[in-house]
């Protein structure tokens, strides 16, 4: 039975939800779908009164229960699209549900791009600037970084522009809690983003040996625009993708259509599905499987427009934890790693990314204060991740490891409260913006406190 709210907002029967790993679900009491910010504003009136709590989901493509309730859990999908646009600044404004794949035809127009991207674009704009999204490059910073202003509803039900966005000066100050704020100080219904020219990419993957590139490592994560590697456990060799960025009128011949199908659908998902599925039930083919991956790898390059080129398909399931650590850090960190791996008898099928990125001013930003080097562990979903992820974790604490807020970790918030200065700067806005704690739930309680 639905409910019609005072403002137009409708509450339904809550449906089953689950996120993308697999890893969390949830059965809320009710789901709302606002088509507009004034019905957002209703329901989180509706439910404070009703004492409710609230969460916004998107994509669903966190592996934490950070967007999970069992009061209302409002889909943002209706609030979508470019709100508008400063060609001046380069600045757009996108509707919360906005997703990252829409952007491309979305920003054309306007010949603008994102500055940067990670390999999954998937999630929406709030969704992905919420949990800390990044790509790779020593000189590039995460999404959050990149956003300039932002509305959303807070806990009391009001609605507040911040930063560079109709009415938002006043509270600029807040930016750089609500740039990036875990769903905790609110619903994001609004955000501004600061983007660039159009560009292009030419990207360069070859292998080369673990150790060399461990080695150098810092000069050859800055040796171009944006470069990441994939180690395979059990191996002795990395696949390295190196990306230069180029003028938008740069000629080039972009990948055909049947090439981009092989290479990104059959060599990068139905090949791996079937290592991953063959691992799953026989295990201790794992090594020799990845080791033979590694002796296949051969050197390739590609141009195109840099949304192509950032991104890929990825319809494996799996789940996922990553740890930014001091960029002088990570390779003592993968070394640790990789004698865990050997140390523990475990049978890894998927590889290890590692990426890096430049220090932002976002208080909760995993690169926040400093520069950054990721290092992300992943399990095929069918099997077990937990004493894996749980030895990982350990390990990257060590090192000083911040975990992405949208992958599995361990961490508490007086752990937390120790790796991020800016954490009580964060909490006391908390507490100014939801002071009943409306979108509070299990996460959050252990990350930030109740």
């Amino acid at each position: 039975m639905t409910t019609t709210v005072t403002g137009g907002g409708v509450l339904r029967p809550g449906e089953r939800w689950r996120n993308w790993g697999r890893v969390e679900s949830a059965a809320p009491a009710h789901v709302a779908r606002p088509r507009s910010v004034e019905e957002v504003v209703a329901v989180v009136q509706s439910a404070r009164e009703r004492g409710l709590r609230v969460k916004a989901v998107g994509a669903g493509h966190s592996f934490t229960p950070i967007a999970m309730t069992d009061g209302v859990s409002v889909d943002v999908s209706a609030l979508s699209g470019v709100l508008g646009v400063d060609r001046t600044a380069g600045r757009v404004r996108l509707g919360a549900g906005t997703h990252l794949h829409e952007l491309p035809r979305l920003l054309a127009p306007y010949g603008l791009a994102l500055e940067n991207m990670g390999d999954i674009d998937a999630q929406t704009i709030a969704g992905a600037v919420s949990t800390g999204t990044h790509g790779t490059g020593a000189a590039f910073r995460g999404l959050a970084a990149n956003v300039v202003g932002a509305v959303l509803v807070t806990g009391t039900g009001e609605v507040l522009a911040v930063g560079d966005t109709p009415g938002g000066e006043a509270d600029a100050d807040l930016l750089p809690a609500v740039a990036l704020s875990l769903g905790a100080l609110g619903v994001v219904v609004e955000v501004t983003v600061q983007c660039v020219p159009a560009f292009l990419l030419r990207a360069v993957e070859r292998p080369l040996p673990l150790a060399e590139v461990l080695d150098g490592f810092e000069g050859f994560m800055a040796s171009t625009d944006h470069v990441e590697f994939y180690w395979w456990p059990h191996t002795d060799v990395v696949m390295t993708k190196a990306n230069t960025r180029l003028p938008a009128g740069t000629w080039h011949e972009p990948p055909s259509r049947v090439r981009t199908w092989v290479e990104k659908e059959v060599v990068e998902n139905a090949a791996l599905q079937a290592v991953c599925e063959l691992g799953h039930r026989v295990s201790s083919v794992v090594p020799s499987v990845n080791r033979l991956a590694t002796r296949l790898y051969g050197e390739r390059s590609v141009t195109d427009v840099s949304p192509r080129v950032f991104t890929s398909p990825r319809w494996v399931r799996f789940r996922e934890c990553e740890y930014a650590l001091p960029v002088e850090a990570v390779p003592d960190a993968v070394r640790a790693l990789r004698q865990l791996v050997e140390a523990s008898g475990w049978a890894i099928s998927f590889p290890v990314e590692v990426r890096v990125a430049a220090s932002d001013d976002v208080w909760l930003s995993t690169a926040s204060g400093r520069a950054s080097g990721y290092v992300a562990v992943h399990r095929f979903w069918k099997e077990d991740h937990e004493p894996y992820f749980r030895a990982v974790d350990a390990l990257m604490c060590s090192f000083d490891g911040r975990p992405h807020w949208g992958k599995i970790h361990y961490q508490d918030a007086t752990e937390l409260a120790g790796r991020y200065p800016r954490m009580a700067d964060f909490t006391a806005v908390r507490d100014r913006l939801d002071p009943d704690r409306v979108f509070a739930n299990r996460y959050l309680d252990r990350v930030l406190g109740p």
